[in-house]
């Protein structure tokens, strides 16, 4: 696995202003995920992991600070170019599962391939990543005749079908029960494994121990950067036999 850094982000910050009224939302964010990392962001609510999280998946922008995405200086896009890379090289998992709920499963994983300009393979790709999550036998679902574990794979087979160079999964497990939500960081960590980038932003540190890496943010300010013991992650099964 290629070791280098991935995302690069150097004294980020983020303020939102209404009227007079300015709220400095993420103050001075200095970090480096490299390749290949599973990486959980973790914070109360309100401390500004959100914000941190549509940032760097291009979702918004800071509003000053330099934010470097695979070696492109983000802060030097188009609209456009941010949509391009975001679609090329960015896979969303969002706790509300966002799919639609009067098409199939498989048009659900599809949609990421419209802006594709290889369309003629688009049901044979989105059946083999929707296989690869075990919904082989689901495809032509409606996403309400699902369970939630079930919608959370259809999102994450959504995230997977451009072949991207890193997944956000923004709190995955928050509508899933116990062993649903297990399933979901299986998959993520077996993701990671074959090498995906992984951000997973959570407030649930037995969810978060899953990473191999774990950064904290409190009140907008990184308070902490630190690697998860070996022995937590065997625990998580992040060490499969």
């Amino acid at each position: 696995m290629v070791n280098y850094p991935l995302i690069e982000l150097q004294h980020l910050d983020k303020i939102y202003q209404s009227g007079d009224v300015v709220t400095n939302v993420l103050k001075d964010i200095n970090f480096t995920i490299n390749r290949g990392e599973f990486i959980s962001i973790m914070g109360p609510s309100g401390s500004g992991k959100s914000t941190l999280m549509h940032i760097l998946g291009l979702l918004d922008r800071p509003t000053s600070g330099q934010y470097l995405f695979n070696h492109h200086n983000t802060t030097e896009l188009s609209d456009d170019q941010l949509a391009a890379l975001r679609n090329h090289d960015i896979g969303f998992v969002f706790q509300a599962f966002n799919l639609l709920t009067r098409t199939s499963v498989l048009d659900n994983v599809k949609l990421p391939l419209l802006y594709s300009k290889d369309k003629e393979r688009m049901d044979e790709r989105a059946t083999a990543v929707l296989e690869s999550v075990g919904l082989g036998h689901r495809l032509h679902y409606f996403t309400n005749q699902i369970s939630g574990g079930e919608k959370q794979r259809v999102a994450i087979a959504r995230a997977l079908v451009n072949d991207p160079e890193v997944i956000f999964a923004d709190e995955p497990t928050g509508n899933l029960d116990s062993k649903s939500g297990n399933q979901v960081m299986q998959i993520l960590q077996e993701l990671n494994q074959q090498g995906k980038t992984i951000i997973l932003v959570t407030h649930e540190t037995f969810t978060a121990e899953h990473a191999q890496r774990i950064i904290r943010i409190r009140d907008g300010q990184l308070v902490s950067d630190e690697l998860v013991p070996q022995q937590r992650l065997a625990s998580q099964g992040q060490v499969l036999k």
